[in-house]
């Protein structure tokens, strides 16, 4: 009987991690007493129970939910000590699935009312990634993601403000929510500010709509990467586009399952687009509200979609090579993934 390695031993990068999102369930619990927030009753239930709620956001009304569950639970960010326990769990429970290597996505303006404003907010926040780096040993960086709900000019801003400070650990720019919602092209100034200042492209897209979001992205923002992308698994021509620009998938199996966008996990594209060559790096989104962290996504792709221990060390390089980590440090964990393999 062939031996079943530790997925959680197995070294990766992790890519697609929303930061309100990667709070621990008892974490937002006790900030909510803490500052005499009231969660909405659904989100309560779902935390006292560990079952995640249930989210359908394939329609206008499921996604308003879902923003409406995400925006309560962000509301419970009120202080810098927050902010750095927030951040210290997300690495610590990185860590316990195998990541060697986090890039945090954080809208800014979202945490700037109560943290003194954007600039204090980002630098807060940077702060905290630099300071659990170092003490944890897991490389942070983050990515600093424009609204696709706010004005073009919003995202202009966003993307000065990342540039600005791309020597104190931001590697990239993102675009994120109802991608039904605002054009691509209308962020294609605000993305190449980002690319100009040298921050890597990964908009949201191909999640809640087809194809022909990931089309936009690659060709109005001129993607390094894109969260989730799945749907491009619907058209031969552009897999075999996404694999020979190497432009990496975020996918996110999990949250495709609980947000609607397939009804099974065995149904997420995953064999269809490893087998089109297309990159990816599997993503836990928001562990908060989907129930499920980095290391569970690799035995989706394990249990549901029979992929091999060698097909999983596979996709845990794919990661990495998508990540803006340093060569040398890309280099160890690379090794990293063979001696998994070998042990």
């Amino acid at each position: 009987m062939e031996r079943v390695r530790d997925l959680s031993a197995l070294p990766k990068a992790h890519l697609h991690l929303h930061f309100t999102g990667s709070m621990r369930p008892a974490t937002l619990l006790e900030l909510a007493d803490k500052h005499g927030v009231r969660l909405p009753d659904a989100l309560t239930d779902a935390l006292v129970s560990g079952e995640p709620p249930r989210l359908r956001a394939t329609d206008e009304r499921g996604w308003f939910r879902f923003q409406r569950l995400y925006d309560a639970a962000r509301s419970c960010l009120r202080q810098p000590e927050d902010i750095q326990r927030l951040v210290r769990e997300a690495a610590e429970e990185d860590l316990k699935d195998g990541s060697r290597w986090l890039e945090i996505q954080v809208d800014p303006t979202s945490y700037a009312p109560r943290l003194g404003g954007l600039i204090p907010a980002l630098e807060i926040i940077l702060d905290a990634v630099e300071t659990t780096s170092r003490e944890t040993g897991l490389g942070m960086r983050v990515l600093v993601a424009a609204n696709r709900m706010k004005h073009p000019l919003d995202a202009r801003t966003l993307a000065r403000l990342a540039v600005r400070y791309a020597d104190r650990g931001v590697v990239g720019f993102g675009l994120s929510n109802d991608e039904r919602r605002g054009m691509a092209r209308d962020f294609d100034r605000a993305f190449a500010i980002a690319r100009d200042g040298g921050l890597l492209s990964a908009p949201h897209g191909g999640e809640l709509t087809g194809p022909s979001s990931v089309r936009d992205c690659l060709d109005d923002l001129h993607a390094d990467r894109l969260g989730h992308g799945v749907r491009a698994a619907e058209d031969p021509w552009l897999m075999r586009r996404l694999a020979e620009q190497g432009v990496t998938c975020e996918v996110c199996p999990a949250s495709n399952v609980a947000l609607g966008v397939y009804e099974k996990p065995e149904d997420v594209p995953l064999r269809t687009l490893y087998e089109a060559g297309v990159p990816m790096a599997l993503g836990a989104d928001d562990p908060l509200l989907f129930g499920s962290r980095l290391a569970a996504q690799y035995e989706i792709a394990r249990r549901h979609h029979g992929f091999t221990d060698e097909e999983l060390a596979e996709l845990a390089r794919q990661s990495l090579r998508a990540s803006a980590a340093p060569e040398g440090v890309r280099r160890e964990l690379l090794a990293g993934v063979d001696e998994w393999l070998d042990d």
